[in-house]
């Protein structure tokens, strides 16, 4: 950022700039709007809760890009989204750091968590504020890296954390293999609910016709060897999939299945009585 020469005024201007900055995005999301999470910084235990942790590594000493961190450990009523600062009470913090970093003195490494290709905060929230005030595009950190069941992408904002984490309550009832589980996509969240039901109700039915007991793995992967592969292959053919996904389109037609003939079967009456249905 341009400077005056004077640390000092210039860390203030600096910290007003971007206490301007934050004010005015708050107040253009609320004339667009916006859901009220759009700017909001995302909270770590929420997003690792909801994706599911399996472990942890330091990765050590390693270059941040600014735009990949998002979120923050326990700061997050502190900054918006592009860290900036959303009350005064950060300033004289703020531009203490803001001073040593135009001055040119070294700045310590933030210490964050990487959870797929998204950084939370640990420590250093004010270093990251000011690095983005400042226009930097990188930072220092110290990084642990979070494994977890299901990835990170597609988190945008803190709305899309009920997506993850039915998915992951999915995961945890219906135990599908990565590639498979790949393939089972919906656009409503809570149809994965609907459809942990309809695989459990499927995998009872199995059990009660071959007399033993189904661990929910082998129930997973014969439901989707024996049902919902060849299902979808069957609507693909007699074109009853339309502009859902295919997921959908099964979860869809089971339940009219039964609503309509109360049956569980699959043939070309079903498919048939399906298709003059004016609900499919």
């Amino acid at each position: 950022m341009p400077a005056t020469g004077f640390p000092t005024a210039d860390a203030e201007n600096d910290f007003l700039r971007v206490r301007r900055r934050q004010v005015l995005s708050r107040l253009a999301a609320w004339l667009r709007r916006e859901p009220d999470d759009v700017n909001e910084i995302l909270p770590f235990d929420e997003v690792v809760a909801a994706l599911g942790r399996t472990g942890e590594r330091r990765l050590g000493l390693q270059v941040v890009p600014l735009d990949a961190i998002v979120g923050s450990v326990d700061r997050t009523r502190d900054f918006d989204r592009l860290f900036r600062p959303r009350s005064q009470r950060t300033r004289e913090r703020w531009e203490r750091l803001a001073r040593a970093q135009r001055r040119g003195e070294a700045i310590p490494p933030i210490d964050a968590y990487k959870v797929g290709e998204l950084y939370f905060v640990r420590d250093g929230h004010h270093r990251v504020s000011v690095a983005h005030a400042l226009g930097l595009r990188s930072i220092d950190a110290f990084v642990t890296e979070i494994t977890t069941k299901i990835d990170a992408t597609g988190i945008s904002r803190r709305g899309d954390l009920i997506t993850k984490d039915l998915r992951r309550v999915f995961l945890d009832r219906v135990p599908l293999p990565g590639p498979a589980l790949c393939t089972i996509l919906v656009t409503d969240a809570w149809s994965y609910a609907e459809l942990s039901e309809t695989v459990e109700a499927w995998g009872f039915r199995l059990m009660q016709q071959e007399a033993r007991y189904l661990d929910r793995a082998t129930v997973a992967r014969r439901w989707y060897a024996d049902e919902y592969r060849p299902v979808v292959r069957m609507l693909e053919h007699a074109d009853l999939i339309g502009d859902r996904t295919e997921t959908e389109a099964y979860l869809h037609l089971a339940c009219q299945r039964y609503r309509l003939m109360r049956t569980h079967r699959w043939d070309d009456d079903v498919l048939d009585r399906l298709r003059a249905d004016p609900g499919r």
